[in-house]
């Protein structure tokens, strides 16, 4: 599992989205794939953010990348 990282897309941050991970299979988002995205509002967004990041239980998994947005 590797990360890639780049920025938050201008239609994430219209929406308060301050991280976002995707699970991919390639190096770039692909309609099929998994993201999850941390909001401003939430109140746990600092320990979801951390485990986010964490991607070493993908590790042996089909996804190849994990593409973090912040």
């Amino acid at each position: 599992m590797r990360k890639v990282y780049k920025k938050l897309s201008q239609e994430q941050k219209d929406r308060g989205v301050i991280f976002a991970s995707t699970l991919s299979v390639f190096r770039t988002e692909q309609p099929n794939d998994h993201t999850h995205e941390v909001l401003a509002t939430d109140e746990d967004k600092d320990e979801v953010m951390d485990r986010l990041l964490d991607d070493k239980f993908f590790n042996n998994s089909n996804w190849n990348f994990n593409i973090v947005r912040g």
